[in-house]
């Protein structure tokens, strides 16, 4: 455990040590970025920091009725889920650098890779990334090697939490981003196809998009192609269970965001990302990929078949920096669509879409609550448009004991009014009632 000064006196005597003052030792940090005294507190006890921290944890609303999405939903996980990712050789593991020592995690991740592909309908998947957003950011890089150009599009309706982290990644990369604004909830084909050039390494769009609306991009891919370019879908995993798949649209890169294979919301995280391709492109893809061979004696055996990270490999032949291969979020994931299997997956995408369905129609036969858009198909999250301003409402529900949805005026602009309502297979039909019977007192 390293010492760590708090009293004025040991600080003092460090810095003598060390022949430093406390400017000079921070004087390469703006000022506004110090804190204003260096004068720690003194710690406390093991007993007052459980204390502590159980003091802080009250004071979280855990008993709200959740009917929030955008891009991290709130499922039924099973307990098996748990019993299995807690044992201790699970938990404990971690970079399979020695295949003789590591067969049994070598073996998870391959089958979690198995697992992706068939999801998807695509050829290859990696070993998880850190989460839906930055997977798309590493699509990008992936899609910019493959074709050679620098331009990519990107629809509005794309998850906009993604698209911040998109243009954070490349503010200084020499990318050319655009983004198209959505047509009445869907991708904006004339838009895209406006922009489509020979120039162009990718277009990317989401299905269910962020405001839950379904759509077929078949017509995309084959024009993405027609110019050279490749399709990115990023894709909700869960709707897999019924929607047609990214891969039989022509999608050449899936991403998604994996939290709802069996993860907790969790404050945030940890979260996993995950990927698929075509097969053709797997020497492009980033992070690590594990294969299936057979050792000196015949016997099955499992090994990093590729290893793209600057950690293994040239940096300047590295195809990511990422440092993590998410392992047990990603077996996490596995237990979750093992447990619940083919038939289990599609009952619970149906229940989503059925009772996001249910509650539309209760909503929207309230006095001034208005569908946003026209399209008519969504999974199991829509939009709707009120007579005042959403993020008002939203907070006297949550007074109510509901977290009612997520007020789109934080992320669109002339969507004051609008919020984003999600339903999954948890919510009951007594709680969508109570919710339509709050929301009609509150307006």
């Amino acid at each position: 455990m390293p010492f760590i000064p708090h009293t004025a006196q040991q600080q003092q005597e460090m810095l003598d040590e060390i022949g430093q003052t406390m400017q000079g030792l921070f004087a390469d940090i703006p000022a506004e970025l110090l804190p204003e005294s260096f004068n720690l507190p003194d710690g406390l006890s093991e007993q007052e920091v459980r204390d502590r921290l159980a003091d802080l944890a009250g004071k979280n609303s855990v008993d709200l009725t959740l009917f929030l999405g955008g891009g991290f939903y709130d499922h039924f996980i099973p307990s098996a889920v748990y019993s299995i990712i807690s044992r201790s050789e699970f938990y404990t593991a971690y970079t399979p650098y020695q295949p003789e020592l590591s067969q049994g995690t070598l073996q998870a991740i391959y089958e979690y890779q198995s697992a992706i592909c068939r999801l998807t309908d695509m050829e290859v998947s990696n070993a998880s990334l850190y989460d839906g957003g930055t997977a798309m950011y590493e699509a990008i890089t992936m899609a910019l090697r493959i074709t050679g150009h620098n331009k990519v599009i990107v629809d509005d309706s794309v998850n906009p939490i993604y698209r911040v982290m998109i243009h954070s990644y490349t503010k200084n990369l020499q990318i050319d981003l655009e983004e198209t604004r959505c047509a009445d909830g869907l991708a904006n084909r004339k838009e895209i196809l406006d922009r489509l050039d020979n120039q162009t390494a990718a277009v990317i769009v989401q299905n269910p998009n962020f405001f839950g609306c379904i759509d077929d991009f078949t017509d995309l891919a084959e024009a993405a192609h027609e110019k050279g370019a490749l399709l990115i879908v990023s894709c909700y995993p869960t709707s897999l269970g019924i929607l047609k798949t990214p891969g039989a649209m022509g999608a050449d890169i899936v991403t998604g965001e994996g939290q709802s294979l069996g993860m907790p919301m969790s404050f945030g995280g940890p979260y996993l990302g995950y990927m698929a391709s075509r097969k053709k492109y797997v020497r492009k893809m980033p992070g690590r990929v594990v294969g299936e061979t057979t050792d000196r004696e015949g016997r099955r055996a499992f090994v990093l078949t590729l290893q793209a990270r600057e950690q293994h490999i040239r940096r300047d032949k590295a195809t990511s920096n990422i440092c993590s291969n998410e392992a047990l979020c990603a077996l996490t994931a596995l237990v979750y669509l093992s447990l619940l299997g083919k038939e289990g997956l599609r009952e619970t995408a149906q229940r989503c879409a059925d009772k996001a369905s249910y509650a539309y129609q209760r909503l929207t036969a309230i006095p001034g609550v208005e569908p946003h858009f026209k399209a008519k198909w969504f999974f199991n999250e829509f939009v709707l448009d009120l007579p005042c301003e959403a993020a008002d409402v939203i907070a006297r529900l949550i007074e109510k004991g509901f977290a009612a949805g997520f007020p789109l005026s934080r992320y669109y602009e002339g969507m004051e009014n609008s919020m984003l309502i999600c339903v999954t297979e948890k919510r009951t039909k007594q709680q969508i009632g109570m919710l339509a019977e709050a929301l009609e007192s509150v307006l």
